[in-house]
């Protein structure tokens, strides 16, 4: 049996949880969970909340001794470094990032990802996916000073994001012309009529091109704005560098660049009850080292062994 810790996220601004005790009760091994004392209080829960529902309330200190470490975005803690022959998971991102990489060999971690779990083919998180869509959109247009119903908006994507994105510009009256993979020719020349360009494509890392280049934001309406919700660097939008809550937005030849990359953190309350769900229905499988498929399918790393070829393919490069 392994033991589980879930530390408070070190993200700046990031509130979402993993575990809510309304959902403890459907983890077989409540005995096996350690949560950081504080855990909850965002939420408005309390640490005897918790430990009604059965678990232990302890230190960071160790939270992060336990054999299992559930973090939404344990792929930017600052911890991360300080793990030994441990499991973690999260989102780890490990694809496009060399960085968390070398961390994972050297300290010989076996990472599952939540960005690689699905079950019959749909993403195991998708109401997260979903979220990122949506809050982005409303969280960029406040910025924009613009309503959505003045505005031309291409949205890149047709996946749980853009099914997001879609959500809200439709309801806030845009006029919303979709694009995807086989279409990113069309987009490109058409590219100069929008005001708003919203991608939401996650970004192949053996492509070597850009949906938009840096030269081509001189095509776009004066004042335009992108909103980057896959936040790949450097990816799809070659301007695109990830912002934070703090700081969202900055300007690249006239066009307004929106790009924080944990967007659904804006309404955690909303996502945490969505992500406790979920992992409440898994934890278990790890705690009894007896992970399904579909984390099979979704384990990155084995004792700092790559699994994944994508990571192995980016290494190489």
């Amino acid at each position: 049996m392994k033991t589980v810790g879930f530390p408070i996220s070190q993200k700046s601004n990031e509130k979402r949880r993993c575990i809510l005790p309304q959902h403890i009760n459907n983890i077989k091994n409540k005995n096996a969970i350690f949560i950081e004392k504080g855990y909850g209080e965002v939420l408005g829960f309390s640490d005897a909340d918790y430990i009604q529902a059965g678990v232990q309330v302890v230190s960071q200190e160790e939270v992060l001794s336990k054999d299992i470490i559930c973090d939404a975005k344990i792929g930017d803690a600052a911890y991360l470094k300080d793990l030994n022959n441990q499991t973690i998971f999260g989102w780890v991102h490990a694809v496009q990032n060399r960085t968390i990489t070398d961390i994972l060999i050297d300290n010989k971690i076996t990472a599952y990802a939540w960005e690689d779990m699905f079950e019959s083919g749909r993403h195991t998180f998708w109401r997260n996916n979903e979220i990122a869509g949506e809050a982005a959109v409303m969280h960029a247009y406040t910025l924009f000073g613009l309503f959505p119903y003045d505005t031309k908006v291409a949205l890149i994507g047709r996946g749980n994001i853009a099914r997001g994105a879609l959500k809200i510009l439709t309801f806030m009256g845009a006029d919303v012309t979709i694009y995807d993979r086989k279409t990113e020719k069309l987009f490109q020349k058409e590219l100069e009529q929008f005001d708003v360009i919203v991608n939401a494509i996650l970004w192949d890392t053996s492509r070597k091109d850009h949906i938009i280049y840096r030269e081509d934001l001189q095509r776009m309406k004066k004042g335009a704005m992108i909103i980057d919700i896959s936040c790949d660097r450097n990816g799809g939008i070659e301007t695109c560098i990830p912002t934070s809550m703090t700081d969202p937005t900055y300007e690249v030849d006239g066009v307004l660049h929106y790009a924080v990359d944990h967007t659904p953190s804006i309404f955690y309350k909303t996502i945490s009850a969505s992500l406790s769900e979920e992992v409440s229905k898994t934890i278990d499988s790890l705690i009894e080292d007896r992970p399904n498929n579909v984390l099979i399918d979704a384990q990155i790393f084995v004792d700092g062994e790559i699994k994944d070829q994508r990571i192995k393919e980016f290494q190489n490069r």
